[in-house]
């Protein structure tokens, strides 16, 4: 599929404005009329938005989303019964240019593989009339109306004011004065210090009735207070049901996250791009010569460090942060001095930004997706991935070393599944997860063990429904082809599971550990008060849930303290908040 190039004028089309509405009879009921107050600060709204646009087509963004088809369910009200992954990097500055990050073995350029069958099963399950759909839709979502947001195509009604977090907003009911294709129809919150449109949440219409949409999802998107003076899209939920025949349902969740706003794309017209690595440091008191065995680790050392650099250019991998020593690194430290594990350079951790379910290591270097650490349900769960990856560096399987030479990154971004190599073998995997089995039982967590094999059963208990969470994009999949888990022996030793048993908490929801500041890509753990679930359908593993944000306004975010990795998320008691052992992951 070929990138689409949608300049401003014709998203004016795709969104459907319609002027052939423009005499047809108003079918919204009138609203009361603003006071003064409140129409001014609709009209300081309609201006930031105006300079949102502008700031946005200054960005060039990641734009992650994950799709998850919903059945309902007796039980535990919804399962996942199928998904979809994508991931583009969208540039505004000229023109809408959506370029997806190509999956590894896929030839040219386009979506995931099954992405676009996927849509179109989605479209024809919710009836509706689009065959298929791209990410481009996802991404509209993140203007109110970039063309005619006004109040000379709008009605505003007055709500009331609310917080969202310590963000005092007003809210107002917006619907267009006349009906037509592509206006938007819902609620949206404005900050009162500035004007600026925080929130928006509702469809957008396509006939004179709203309730007829065929063509446009609901969703609520968020902006956040990224840098003084400047609100951005941070993420959108996406969520559908439609009664069909039969009287069964079917419908989708979905989570759109953005990223990578500092990012810039090459200023040059070729495709190539260079790889800046700073932080140089001076070895000049070092002894001068090396013998072959420190030159062989030296050579790793350097593809290592070209590779990660690469990455996080693309947006794909964290800076260094905290969270990545804390807890990651300690678990390390767990894991190597009771087996005697003697590196002769340190072992780091960082987080690749995607949420597929997969690790790998690059040197001396571990990659854990946030989709991984986000749905582990406690450090034993911790330690075990990070004993897998542990025993690939201490059994010699390194990045390949072609990476030592800075030209073979010289790629488009959207290439880098592609071009860079970082997932093991099967016969690499087989042999790390029978030494990662022999590091558990000689560490702290041996008696705890059948905990972690829980997450590993459940994983297992989903990758049939969930198969693009589980493909991954840069490393390893949790799970062999046969879909057993690489850690068997874990699993076999965990009880069975059961969705009745609430103390049984075998993986979390995604989003449950980690959130990305969309500025800089760094990570921070959520400071968010833990529950315990209270039945069945709160426990909701691998799913894609509502998302809600606490805003902070910039100088006050600047002053919150980053959240940490709590050691379980099962609370004492129902509906009490959780209680932190004192052995977790952030001591």
């Amino acid at each position: 599929m070929k990138f689409r190039k949608i300049s401003l004028s014709f998203l004016m089309i795709a969104l459907g404005i319609n002027l052939a509405y423009a005499k047809k009879e108003p079918k919204y009921e009138q609203a009361h009329q603003l006071t003064a107050e409140q129409s001014a600060l609709v009209e300081k709204a309609i201006a930031r938005e105006k300079i949102v646009i502008k700031n946005i087509q200054q960005r060039t963004p990641l734009v992650e989303t994950y799709i998850q088809e919903m059945r309902p369910d007796d039980k535990l009200y919804q399962v996942p019964t199928g998904d979809t992954y994508m991931l583009s990097r969208v540039d505004f500055r000229k023109t809408f240019t959506d370029k997806p990050y190509s999956a590894r073995g896929q030839k040219g350029h386009g979506f995931f593989k099954g992405s676009v069958a996927a849509f179109a099963n989605i479209g024809k399950a919710l009836h509706l009339d689009k065959e298929t759909f791209n990410t481009d839709g996802f991404t509209d979502m993140m203007f109110v109306d970039p063309i005619g947001f006004d109040q000379q195509h709008y009605v505003f009604s007055y709500v009331r004011r609310e917080f969202l977090g310590s963000v005092r907003t007003w809210e107002f009911d917006v619907h267009p004065k006349v009906a037509g294709n592509g206006r938007f129809y819902g609620r949206i919150w404005i900050e009162d210090q500035d004007g600026n449109v925080v929130r928006f949440n509702g469809t957008y219409t396509e006939s004179a009735s709203e309730d007829n949409n065929k063509e446009y999802f609901h969703f609520d998107s968020w902006r956040m207070n990224m840098q003084p003076d400047l609100w951005l899209p941070v993420a959108i939920y996406v969520e559908e049901s439609q009664r069909i025949e039969g009287g069964k349902t079917v419908g989708l969740r979905a989570q759109t996250h953005f990223w990578g706003y500092s990012l810039t794309l090459p200023t040059r017209e070729s495709e190539n791009v260079s790889v800046q690595v700073e932080g140089a440091v001076d070895q000049s008191a070092d002894s001068q010569d090396m013998t072959p065995l420190q030159a062989t680790r030296e050579w790793v050392s350097q593809a290592e460090n070209n590779v990660i650099d690469r990455l996080v250019q693309a947006g794909l991998l964290d800076p260094p942060s905290e969270f990545d020593k804390t807890p990651l690194e300690q678990i390390v430290v767990n894991l190597a001095v009771p087996n005697n594990l003697n590196f002769p350079d340190p072992i780091h951790c960082r987080i690749l930004l995607t949420t597929t379910v997969e690790a790998t290591t690059i040197g001396n270097t571990i990659l854990i997706s946030k989709g991984l650490i986000d749905t582990l349900p406690n450090e034993e769960s911790f330690a075990a991935v990070v004993a897998l990856e542990l025993a690939h560096i201490a059994l010699g399987h390194h990045i390949d070393t072609r990476y030592a030479f800075n030209d073979r990154l010289l790629f488009p971004d959207e290439s880098s599944f592609q071009r860079i190599k970082m997932n093991h073998s099967d016969l690499d995997n087989a042999e790390a997860a029978k030494r990662a089995t022999e590091y558990l039982q000689n560490s702290m967590y041996k008696d705890r063990l059948a905990n972690a094999g829980l997450y590993f059963a459940q994983l297992t208990d989903r990758a049939h429904v969930l198969k693009q969470l589980n493909s991954p994009r840069l490393g390893d999949s949790m799970l062999k082809a046969d879909g057993t888990p690489w850690l068997a022996d874990l699993a076999k030793g965990a009880p069975k599971l059961n969705q009745d048993d609430t103390t049984q908490i075998a993986a979390l929801p995604l989003g449950s550990w980690l959130k990305t500041d969309p500025w800089d890509d760094k990570e921070h753990g959520l400071n968010a008060k833990r529950y315990a679930p209270m039945n069945a359908r709160d426990k909701m593993p691998f799913e894609v849930t509502a998302i809600y944000y606490k805003l902070q306004r910039y100088d006050d975010a600047q002053k919150t303290p980053a959240g940490t990795l709590p050691t379980n998320p099962t609370a004492p008691a129902t509906g009490q908040a959780a209680n932190p052992g004192p052995t977790g992951p952030n001591n």
